[in-house]
């Protein structure tokens, strides 16, 4: 038996945070050595954030990556580490892992696959290693070689995947399983989206299985550069099994998961499968030999605890709620921004974004403790002392609702009973003055009163962009950040007024859509995130329809009237735009998905759907900045691009408009 401890950790960095990000992986390995672990990996681009964006390519982040990395290198006395850095190479800039070995830079492995699609645009700034290349390169005073290599230290040979090397069909395991490989290791940045825990997990066990080897996946945690969210979750598997599991989702700035494993039972286990062809001649990897002796470790582990959120039947729910609270915790503290204000207008989105800050405070305080939570907010100054959840949100938020002759009673008690339940600070506005003040101005301005009959648009934008100058004005004197409130549904059809609802330096819902957003709202007022548990006021808000407020109350206007119902809209944008469907495929799928509605009905909702996304572009390119959650983000910064002018879809529409309503048309073709 040959055993050894090996280690990934999750860092939370900020791209060019050069101390912050040395800090903690600093942290990180003397975490690690503590746990006697001798192979540590770091995330990918660890040394430098993984959203440096177009700063890839100035020479003072390759510089101060470069210089970081040599300060790194003592640290590594006695371990194996490796670091995500980029490194220009032959005029061409690279992703690699860099390799350290007791204090010495023994090697570079360049990343083999690019990742270019949705939130990732590696190819802007990266360029692929091409496959059995390898050269020599000077990197932090070493001359080292750079390519498709595996290092041999003590005895034990170890190989990459970065990242998306992992995801591609003909993923580099498979050769350096052929080259004999012991331990692969695995620095990502690969971001959150609901369920992926499970894909890799996946890949990760299932590559250990048929490679034959332990397997180290180390991931990045947190909103790193505002818009993607990182979840952590180190995992190490050997023969098949995941035998650790680090944390996801939380609030800590580094954590370091290891494992015992034996790196002679992997080999055997080689040599019983009939179906292994060693590549004995290496063509495809260099061995780079290091003379490092293993720490003698005990016997191998392989039980860990499953979090029992994780294990939810409403996991993405609680993702959800953990992801968000994350992202809203690690925008604060990085923009420095001294707290959030937002317009809550007693409806679904404002209730639901003032109670995802208040889970951030109440999932701050259980990751850090009081103490914690102020040392890491220590650019707050109003938080120190403070001992209770309540005082934290008081804070943290201020709630501002604004009404206009349209708004409800029922809407102005609900806001002020979200706003009593979470604890945080509540003001009320009126902007009836300001709209009358408008209305007649512009009325005097065209020689005529302004009547909603004749000027129904205008009238209602006028009450929403009548909020914005006040929320803006408590936003500066705060020295806060302004939370705007739409939801990825809205934003589909432009059913927001621009500058009005709309305004804000930050948008955390507007990833997901309504439908959701009104079962999350439900399962809050029911249960809750697992050790949280319900908030019971929300009861005001789930038993509402969704109303913007904005006609006279006389004509009982609702958003789903305005639009269609929420779950038809929200499956035609899948259909859409995640699944690329013209008009009429999208119509039969929603056909036999929603029987019960009618056939003309649903035609003019797909037609209305596909009408709206096109004029409504120029909206989504101008929204604030929102978070990553699924693979069906429609913000054109990020993952959904479609241009501002285009032809509408005329004549696909045309098509639809034309087809026959017989069940004979309904058959896909």
């Amino acid at each position: 038996m040959k055993t050894m401890v090996v280690g990934a950790a999750i860092l939370n960095q900020i791209p060019l945070d050069w101390d912050g990000n040395q800090r903690r992986i600093v942290a990180a390995i003397h975490a690690a050595r503590a746990k006697e672990v001798a192979l540590l990996c770091l995330p990918e681009m660890a040394i430098t954030g993984y959203g440096c964006e177009d700063a890839f390519h100035a020479q003072g982040t390759l510089e101060n990556a470069e210089r970081i990395l040599q300060e790194l290198l003592p640290e590594t006395t006695g371990m194996m580490v490796t670091f995500g850095i980029p490194v220009l190479f032959s005029k061409t800039l690279f992703n690699v892992a860099a390799v350290a070995v007791d204090g010495r830079l023994v090697a570079v492995v360049p990343k083999r696959f690019l990742a270019g699609d949705g939130v990732h645009y590696e190819p802007r700034w990266f360029k692929p290693w091409p496959a059995a290349a390898r050269a020599t390169i000077i990197l932090a005073g070493h001359e080292v070689p750079i390519g498709d290599l595996i290092i041999e230290a003590g005895g034990v040979k170890i190989g990459f995947e970065i990242c998306e090397d992992a995801w591609v069909a003909d993923r580099p395991g498979a050769a350096l399983a052929r080259a004999g490989v012991d331990i692969i290791l695995n620095p990502s940045a690969s971001h959150f989206a609901f369920g992926k825990l499970a894909i890799r997990e996946r890949f990760v066990a299932e590559g250990s299985r048929a490679f034959n080897v332990t397997y180290v996946y180390a991931n990045l945690l947190g909103n790193e550069a505002g818009r993607t969210i990182y979840d952590g979750g180190a995992l190490i598997a050997t023969a098949g099994t995941i035998v650790a599991l680090g944390p996801r989702l939380g609030f800590q700035e580094w954590h370091v998961t290891c494992a015992t494993v034996d790196i002679e039972s992997a080999r055997f286990a080689s040599a019983r499968s009939a179906s292994f062809r060693p590549d004995l001649q290496l063509a495809e990897h260099a061995v780079v030999v290091v003379a490092f002796p293993w720490p003698a470790a005990g016997l191998p582990t392989g039980t860990f605890l499953i979090p029992a959120w994780e294990a939810s039947p409403f996991a993405k729910e609680e993702e959800f709620s953990r992801a968000i609270a994350l992202a809203l915790f690690d925008y604060l503290r990085k923009s420095r921004s001294k707290g959030f204000v937002l317009s809550l207008s007693g409806g679904a989105d404002s209730s639901a974004v003032a109670t995802l800050v208040w889970l951030m405070v109440r999932r701050g305080v259980e990751d850090l403790g009081f103490d914690g939570f102020q040392r890491r907010l220590a650019h707050i100054p109003a938080l120190a002392g403070i001992r209770a959840i309540d005082g934290l949100v008081r804070a943290l938020l201020t709630t501002v609702y604004q009404p206009s002759a349209n708004s409800s009673q029922e809407t102005c008690d609900a806001a002020r009973s979200i706003a009593a339940a979470i604890g945080c600070e509540h003001l009320e506005i009126d902007i009836e003055p300001l709209v009358a003040s408008y209305t007649a101005a512009v009325g005097a301005a065209l020689h005529r009163s302004l009547t909603w009959a004749q000027d129904d648009l205008a009238l209602q934008n006028i009450q929403a962009r009548a909020r914005a100058p006040g929320v803006w004005m408590i936003a500066n004197i705060r020295e806060a950040l302004l939370l705007a409130t739409s939801n990825r549904s809205e934003a589909a059809v432009g059913y927001a007024t621009m500058d009005g609802d709309t305004c804000g330096g930050l948008s955390p819902i507007a990833g997901i859509d309504k439908a959701f957003l009104r079962r999350w709202l439900s399962w809050m007022v029911q249960s809750g995130p697992d050790g949280i548990g319900p908030l019971p006021a929300l009861a005001v808000v789930t038993s509402q329809r969704s109303t913007p407020e904005l006609r006279p109350q006389a004509s009982e206007q609702v958003s789903e009237s305005d639009l269609m119902p929420f779950p038809i809209l929200d499956a035609i944008e899948r259909l859409a735009i995640r699944d690329k469907q013209s008009p009429v495929i999208a119509f039969r799928v929603l056909r036999e998905r929603f029987p019960e509605v009618g056939a003309e009905i649903l035609r003019q909702h797909v037609v209305r759907f596909f009408q709206l996304w096109c004029r409504n572009q120029w909206k989504r390119e101008r929204y604030a900045p929102s978070f990553h959650l699924d693979d069906e983000n429609l913000d054109p910064k990020t993952w959904c691009r479609f241009p501002i002018l285009s032809g509408g879809f005329e004549r696909e529409l045309r098509e639809l408009r034309a087809l026959p309503l017989g069940e004979s048309s309904l058959r896909s073709t």
